[in-house]
């Protein structure tokens, strides 16, 4: 990035600090093979959920890092013949440790949820998640945004696998959707359709800006893909999220592999191909506790190692750490009305 640039950047930002330049020596992957990475935080202790074993697992330690070593706890197995299972997102909500995850095969996944009030035994039995349509939906994950408890989700417009976009609906339980979905993107910009059959929008990580400003963030292209990457959708400032045009998009990723697909002055990664399906660590998985303006805080991606050939069973689970940049302009074709917004967006660092 010309010099330049930078410090211009840097001026957008408040207290970045000089930790938030520049590359380390090398990623963080850990030594946790797979794919999908969901952590929280709670009570001074980092909680992981993982597809394993046809079911899903869970890891606690006192470090991020010691996720990786953590031994893990089946809590949940697919005794039903469900089918694979993808992707767990664990939050902690009323007082319970839930997880939400995809199951089924085909055109037959569906969204599902467990509950304990502990971390790593006690689960119930899953449930099935009530989503309007019910459509083929993945990545599914709950927040709660002005009062209000939100389902967001990767899935399906009809019953064909043509493109995978990212609905939201209104949560009336944990288990239960009340009202439409509404589709809040759709990979049809160019850099989103580098890797197609399908085009895909996935993996939604909701977070909320120093402004307040909720963003869902993602991944687009093919997972299978070494053009795999994160990109940002912001809602303006006193949005709906139920209107698709009170959503902008970043210009391109924020965190990937390969310049082309990525925004003006964001910088390919050196170390890692392919990063996607990331995890912001929140506290509780609360996009109440998201972090300031500031010093780095703390994400986890997965990615194969440069160098590596890529596929689904080199990917490992990375460390890293994002930053909110100030001043970043997203631009969206055919919106009514005002067709650029201009506010926080993210850096991500390997």
């Amino acid at each position: 990035m010309p010099r330049s640039r930078l410090l211009a950047a840097l001026l957008c930002v408040t207290v970045i600090g000089a930790l938030a330049v520049g590359q380390p020596s090398s990623a963080a992957r850990t030594t946790l093979g797979g794919a999908d990475p969901s952590v929280i935080k709670v009570n001074g202790l980092y909680v992981s959920a993982k597809s394993v074993d046809g079911g899903v697992a869970v890891r606690t330690a006192s470090t991020l890092e010691g996720i990786a070593t953590a031994p893990k706890r089946q809590v949940w197995r697919d005794t039903g013949g469900l089918g694979e299972v993808w992707a767990p997102e664990i939050v902690h909500h009323d007082g319970l440790y839930r997880i939400y995850f995809a199951a089924g095969t085909g055109a037959a996944h569906r969204m599902y949820h467990i509950s304990s009030a502990s971390p790593d035994t006690g689960y119930s039995a899953a449930t099935k998640v009530a989503l309007p349509d019910d459509r083929w939906a993945i990545d599914g994950v709950p927040f709660t945004y002005q009062g209000q408890r939100w389902f967001v989700w990767s899935g399906w417009a009809g019953t064909t696998n043509v493109e995978q976009n990212l609905y939201l609906a209104r949560m009336s339980s944990p288990t239960t959707t009340t009202g439409a979905r509404y589709v809040i993107s759709q990979p049809r910009e160019s850099w989103e359709r580098v890797v197609g059959n399908p085009y895909i929008n996935e993996a939604p990580e909701p977070i909320l800006d120093p402004n307040g400003q909720l963003h869902i963030v993602y991944s687009v292209n093919g997972s299978w893909s070494s053009r795999y990457c994160i990109a940002d959708l912001r809602l303006r400032s006193g949005g709906d999220p139920s209107y698709v045009w009170d959503w902008y998009k970043s210009n391109g990723c924020q965190f990937g592999s390969h310049a082309s697909e990525l925004m003006a002055g964001w910088d390919p990664t050196l170390y890692a191909d392919g990063p996607g399906h990331h995890t912001f660590v929140l506290e509780r998985g609360d996009i109440a506790t998201s972090p300031p303006s500031g010093n780095r805080f703390a994400t986890m991606y997965h990615a194969v190692a440069k160098g590596t050939p890529y596929s689904w069973a080199n990917r490992y689970w990375y460390t890293g750490t994002a930053v909110w940049w100030g001043n970043v302009t997203y631009r969206r074709a055919n919106v009514p009305g005002a067709t650029t917004s201009t506010g926080f967006g993210l850096k991500f660092f390997e």
